[in-house]
């Protein structure tokens, strides 16, 4: 998918900012979904250091709760891409956002989509970022790659989602979330539901 194609498949998303959605009982959160424009596109993923206290190890977008001095989600996403990643919040074109993805460990979250410029350097923040890594859109294009997985998380029998990746397991949210987009890419109408 070229980059024109990659921006008209986006064109339709509800507004990055637009204020966040009530959470309800839920932690209100928020992550960038950045779309890197090399040649060919990519999605710029991080697993998180083992030394965190939640979702340590795990394979995420940067990201994480939504601060009341955020003024949107997409505010939200774009200040803790700086923090994990030092990622320059000019450098991010932002098209829109996601439908909102409940977690099992009680977050809200809500995907905002950004295209980046290839070749930027990224910092990742000791004790936060272990890596930085991307997934192929030939990858994410490819509706025979996720596979439904059923395990015990956190004392509870789960079905979810898993990418195919040689380094790392992406699985979760991260992985609904891109399901999501996924098949909105693909042209699928149920994607952005």
């Amino acid at each position: 998918m070229d980059e024109a194609s990659l921006r008209a498949r986006l064109a339709g998303l509800p507004a990055a900012t637009a204020p966040a959605p009530d959470p309800g009982a839920l932690i209100g959160a928020a992550v960038l979904v950045p779309i890197v424009l090399s040649s060919p596109p990519a999605i710029l993923l991080t697993k998180r250091s083992e030394q965190l206290a939640r979702h340590a190890g795990q394979v995420s977008f940067p990201g994480g709760r939504i601060e009341r001095a955020d003024a949107s989600p997409a505010a939200a996403a774009l200040r803790e891409a700086a923090e994990e990643l030092a990622l320059d919040p000019a450098r991010v074109a932002l098209v829109g956002r996601l439908p909102e993805h409940a977690t099992g460990t009680g977050f809200l979250i809500t995907p905002v989509v950004g295209l980046l410029p290839p070749g930027l350097t990224l910092v990742p923040t000791p004790g936060e970022v272990a890596a930085v890594f991307m997934l192929s859109l030939a990858v994410l294009l490819d509706p025979a790659a996720p596979r439904r997985r059923t395990g015990m998380r956190g004392g509870r029998l789960r079905e979810y989602w898993v990418w195919p990746h040689p380094e790392h397991e992406i699985w979760g949210a991260t992985a609904a979330i891109l399901v999501r987009l996924a098949g909105l890419l693909r042209g699928e109408s149920h994607a952005i539901a």
